[in-house]
C-alpha cells in the first residue's frame, strides 16, 4: 500500500495561494501570485526531484490538475524528471464536473473521497503525491488520510490569500522526520501524521 505524501508550498503567514505565478489563482482579488519564483535554485529543484523520484502515482485536485494538464504535455524531454512522472505515471484528478480528460493517464475520482482515495493508496506501488491543490490537502487532512506532509515555507508574509490550515481545520498532530534550508533561504521541513494533538498546563497545582 502506497503513503499518501503531500507538498505544499506556503508563506511564513501560512498562505498557499498561486505560488507559482500571478495568473494562476486570483480567486477573492489575490493579486501577489508567483510569490516562490525568486526562490527556485538549485537546492529547491534538488529536492523536487528526490520527491519525485519516490512517486507512484499522483492524486491532484481539479484547479492544480489544470495548471499541470496545461504545461507539463508540452515538457517531452524524457531526461525531465518531474515531467517524465507527471506524463507517463498514473494521475488522479478529484473532480464531479471533470467528464473526459485530456491529459494521458488521467482518472477522475468524483465519488466518495475517502473510499476512493483509500483504493487508489491501496494499489499504488511508491507514493502517492499530492502537490498543491490546497483545498484537497485540507479534505485529505480531515479525513486522516495524509501519512506525510512536505512544508516547503518561502521566507515572505503576504498578508492576503488562502491558507492550507485556515480556522476549522482538524486538530492534528505531526512527527518531524527531517528537515533542511535552502541557500535561499527556504524551510523545507518533513511530518508524519502522528494523531491528535495533546495538551497540558503550566498553571502550578493549587496546592503546590
Amino acid at each position: 500500500m502506497g503513503k499518501l505524501v503531500l507538498t505544499t508550498f506556503l508563506t511564513l503567514d501560512g498562505v498557499y495561494q498561486a505560488p507559482g505565478g500571478p495568473r494562476e489563482d486570483t480567486r477573492d482579488g489575490f493579486d501577489q501570485g508567483g510569490w516562490t519564483v525568486p526562490y527556485g535554485d538549485e537546492d529547491f529543484g534538488g529536492f523536487v526531484d528526490e520527491v519525485f523520484g519516490r512517486v507512484g502515482a499522483f492524486l491532484l485536485g481539479r484547479r492544480t490538475y489544470d495548471i499541470f494538464a496545461s504545461y507539463w504535455p508540452k515538457m517531452t524531454d524524457p531526461a525531465d524528471p518531474v515531467a517524465s512522472k507527471l506524463n507517463g505515471l498514473p494521475k488522479y484528478v478529484v473532480s464531479t464536473t471533470l467528464t473526459d480528460p485530456a491529459w494521458a493517464g488521467t482518472t477522475v475520482l468524483g465519488g466518495d473521497l475517502a473510499k476512493e482515495v483509500t483504493a487508489v493508496k491501496e494499489r499504488t506501488d511508491g507514493e502517492l503525491q499530492v502537490h498543491g491543490s490546497g483545498a484537497l490537502a485540507r479534505s485529505l487532512l480531515a479525513l486522516d488520510l495524509v501519512d506525510t506532509v512536505h512544508l516547503l515555507t518561502f521566507p515572505v508574509v503576504l498578508g492576503a490569500g488562502r491558507r492550507l490550515f485556515a480556522e476549522g481545520t482538524r486538530p492534528t498532530a505531526f512527527r518531524h522526520t527531517g528537515g533542511r534550508v535552502t541557500a535561499a533561504d527556504i524551510s523545507i521541513q518533513s511530518y508524519d501524521l502522528a494523531g491528535r494533538p495533546e495538551y497540558g498546563s503550566y498553571e502550578l497545582p493549587e496546592n503546590a
